[in-house]
């Protein structure tokens, strides 16, 4: 008597379980949780799943071992209720033994594998109970309330089981995934302690243990760069030499301004030099923070906002900074064509609002200014020409224009500077026909030929237009010979001209992972 009165189902428990099995015929086949749908009805099911179990009353298996979880998990498992999820079920169909994270592969156990069996197994006996319900037409001929319940637990304490190995195997993967991070922080600790000994960096620049804590901390984050941002190429070599070679040039900088001297040539010097030295900064900062909150490290570590937005300033930073500030003429050239286009502003209004806006008339106008400067002084832009044209410009300033194809565009720039080369005022003919062609450049509509004749403005117009046709052309070959060297020389000119630096999203505000 005892015996059928315990598969005897009480009000509601017979309603649930008819729920649970309806539930399943959308699961019929294959557990699919790739696609939204699949994986909706998985949810629902396991849901149902729990719903059934406490409706029936069943104790859930002891879950104690969620206490040694990391906070990312436990705030996936609070407590120790069964929180059936579906990434555990999928990670239990799908077995994988091996995963990549970073590069680097992590092999699960073998241990983990036979408890992911073990689940399957009884998933499958569920999974065929609940079809017998389904199809069975009468009530005495479905499962029994206690095969229902066997069922019910042997699948709980199959899933607490593989739940339990697999997240802390996974814990484990996560920990020597975040290696990377560990050692540049642990690095960025062993260079602070450096410096606490020794005084300011400007004062140790060159002390051999400085440079040494200086050189391991940067080829940590050279390392973390190359696994975490793909989108610079993930380059591992930050040398030393970048940001010594930044540091040497701001105290150039500063010893100009100590002495009085003009520092507008040097001002885009030190607008570079120091992106190269803040973007370090900033890399050592989010370093020390994140070293508070490493569970809120994601194992895979480009998946980290944070992370990657530092990673991409410094990248940048030191692409400009091993290009141009630690190779003298080509700073020279940057610092010389800026000024140039600095004092343009005063005779050519209209560009300083292209500098501030980026407006996409800028872009055609600023080749034209690097070619008028070029044709003016040869000199001071040949070794930037060289970078962007080295098929036209193989020698130096001496034999710059000797290329059959460039001869006529410089002709046509020394006709067009006799034929403006008229007083007027007190400004020198030549300073006064470079300022046309440069106003000229910058806006065709603008009157060039106040003051002169009609015969003398008509031959200056000739000669000048003449030279803006050519001079359109040769403006297409520097943008188009190499576009990533052109784009890149334009981003750091606009750059200096602006006086905004490749800042990294959120420097200034809330920290970010």
């Amino acid at each position: 008597m005892l015996g059928k009165d315990s598969d005897v189902f009480f009000p509601g428990e017979e309603a649930a379980v008819s729920r649970l099995a309806a539930s399943h015929r959308s699961l019929e086949g294959p557990v699919d949780t790739k696609s939204e749908a699949g994986y909706n009805a998985c949810a629902t099911f396991l849901e149902g799943m729990d719903t059934a179990a406490r409706t029936l009353g069943l104790e859930p298996a002891p879950r104690g071992y969620r206490t040694a979880f990391t906070i990312n998990y436990r705030s996936l498992f609070p407590d120790e209720a069964r929180n059936y999820r579906v990434d555990i079920l999928e990670a239990s169909v799908e077995q994988y033994s091996v995963i990549w994270v970073n590069g680097d592969k992590f092999e699960f156990s073998a241990e983990a594998m036979r408890r992911a069996e073990a689940l399957q197994f009884a998933w499958r006996e569920m999974t065929a109970t609940l079809q017998t319900w389904n199809s069975s037409t009468k009530t005495r001929t479905r499962p029994l309330k206690s095969e229902i319940k066997t069922m019910m637990v042997q699948l709980d304490y199959a899933w607490a089981s593989f739940e339990h190995k697999y997240i802390a195997e996974l814990i484990e993967i996560e920990e020597k995934a975040r290696r990377l991070i560990v050692q540049a922080i642990k690095q960025e600790h062993i260079l602070k302690a450096v410096e606490d000994k020794h005084g300011t960096t400007r004062d140790m620049l060159h002390l051999a243990d400085y440079q040494e804590a200086l050189t391991a901390l940067l080829a940590s984050i050279g390392h973390l760069n190359s696994v975490a941002n793909h989108r610079r190429k993930g380059r591992d070599d930050l040398t030393i030499h970048v940001l010594l070679g930044a540091h040497h040039m701001l105290d150039r900088c500063d010893r100009a301004q100590t002495n009085g001297e003009s520092t507008d040539l040097l001002s885009s010097a030190r607008h570079l030099a120091e992106d190269v030295v803040s973007s370090f900064l900033e890399m050592r900062a989010y370093l020390n923070e994140v070293g508070k909150c490493l569970d809120r490290v994601d194992p895979q570590l480009c998946d980290n906002v944070g992370l990657v937005a530092k990673l991409v300033h410094l990248a940048e930073s030191w692409e400009v900074g091993a290009r141009y500030v630690q190779h003298e003429k080509l700073m020279a050239a940057i610092c010389d064509v800026v000024a140039e286009c600095k004092s343009a502003n005063h005779f050519a209004p209209g560009l300083a609002a292209m500098w501030q806006e980026c407006d996409v008339q800028l872009f055609l106008v600023l080749p034209r200014l690097l070619w008028l400067r070029l044709l003016g002084e040869p000199a001071k832009q040949i070794e930037l020409f060289k970078t962007m044209l080295p098929h036209r410009f193989p020698g130096g300033a001496e034999g710059a224009f000797k290329d059959s194809e460039l001869f006529p565009l410089l002709q046509k720039y020394e006709a067009a500077i006799r034929a403006l080369a008229t007083p007027v005022g007190d400004k020198p003919n030549a300073a006064r026909a470079r300022e046309v062609l440069i106003t000229r450049a910058t806006d065709s509509q603008a009157d060039l030929y106040t003051g002169m004749s009609q015969a003398r403005r008509h031959a200056s117009e000739a000669a000048v237009e003449d030279l803006m046709y050519e001079l359109e052309i040769w403006s297409m070959e520097l943008q188009r010979h190499c576009p990533d060297d052109w784009n890149g020389c334009a981003a750091i000119i606009v750059s200096c001209l602006s006086g905004s630096g490749n800042k990294s999203p959120g420097a200034a505000g809330s920290f970010r992972v």
